[in-house]
């Protein structure tokens, strides 16, 4: 398998930089979605990301995420070109010289100020909409599918969550929630509705593995997973989940204080991003019952985490 990646990596990037491949290798481990290779010729070293053709709207929203980032000054690779060849979508980006995030030497916690800072930069740029298809790159327009009971908007997709809290609910049968706490959970629910948030752009999978610390110390941002949503909650849901579930690239609590004083909030400001990981952790458990039963379990056992959380 891996020399058919290699292959085809060497493929696309020889067609684009009209050069012969010097060495080619697989990055493995790095990148959990596509497929990473990395192809040096003469002149040129670059990384070639690969996946399915169906993905092919993720590189678009990728590269366009990439662009906007660091017109407002944070730094990531150069996207030279995506397409689609033989069934196979790609990006190709220029390679970043460094250690990963995680495996630098510079101080964590440097690095999570830093992620901090960037989050902020990344908040502020220019979107409409909400959710995680970029349905227009001209003007920054993004927008959530919409499936029964929600019609992709924000209000939608909380008063599908507000309208499933029924008795005969299927997270009540899964020992998730007492008919009792559906009832206070219904109300944390409609706060969030009635919540004047402001929506931006959030990279998705803010760790320290999507990071390269290049020579001059400088942390350079990889690998979106790109959605508009409530910010910065969701920007810090997302940190907090990765804390609950111990994943290995979440942020310890100093770490996590580093990358809330880089961004220049404090916990306090923050009392709704946990209801917030709560209405996902209940949505990502309602969309496994109706379309991927394998994941029930997992997803029961982390909104049971976030519940008893929240109702200490």
């Amino acid at each position: 398998m891996e020399d058919s990646v290699v292959t085809q990596a060497e493929r696309i990037a020889g067609d684009f930089l009209q050069e012969q491949t010097k060495t080619s290798y697989q990055i493995i481990g790095k990148g959990i979605t596509n497929q990473v290779c990395v192809v040096e010729t003469k002149s040129h070293k670059v990384v070639v990301r690969m996946n399915d053709k169906d993905t092919f709207p993720s590189f678009i929203k990728e590269k366009w995420c990439i662009e906007q980032a660091a017109a407002v000054g944070v730094p990531g690779p150069e996207v030279l070109s995506i397409g689609i060849v033989d069934e196979t979508a790609y990006m190709i980006q220029t390679f970043i010289d460094g250690n990963n995030g995680s495996d630098s030497t510079v101080p964590k916690s440097d690095v999570w100020r830093k992620l901090g800072e960037y989050a902020k930069l990344i908040h502020s740029i220019q979107v409409k909409g909400y959710g995680g298809n970029l349905i227009d790159p001209v003007h920054g327009e993004f927008q959530s599918p919409s499936h029964a009971g929600s019609d992709g908007s924000w209000q939608g997709y909380v008063q599908y969550n507000i309208n499933s809290l029924t008795e005969s609910d299927r997270l009540i049968e899964l020992g998730v929630i007492t008919q009792m706490e559906s009832q206070r959970v219904r109300k944390l629910f409609e706060n969030l509705k009635n919540e004047p948030f402001r929506f931006g752009l959030n990279h998705g999978d803010l760790s320290l593995k999507n990071t390269i610390v290049n020579q001059a110390n400088q942390v350079v941002l990889l690998d979106w997973n790109a959605e508009v949503s409530v910010v910065p909650h969701a920007t810090v849901a997302q940190l907090m989940h990765y804390q609950i579930l111990g994943l290995e690239e979440s942020a310890s609590v100093e770490e996590f204080k580093a990358f809330m004083d880089g961004y220049g909030i404090s916990e306090k400001d923050l009392s709704e991003t946990r209801h917030l990981l709560l209405l996902r952790a209940f949505d990502s458990l309602r969309w496994a019952i109706d379309r991927s039963p394998d994941l029930i379990e997992p997803y029961a056992a982390f909104a049971k985490q976030v519940i008893d959380m929240i109702m200490d």
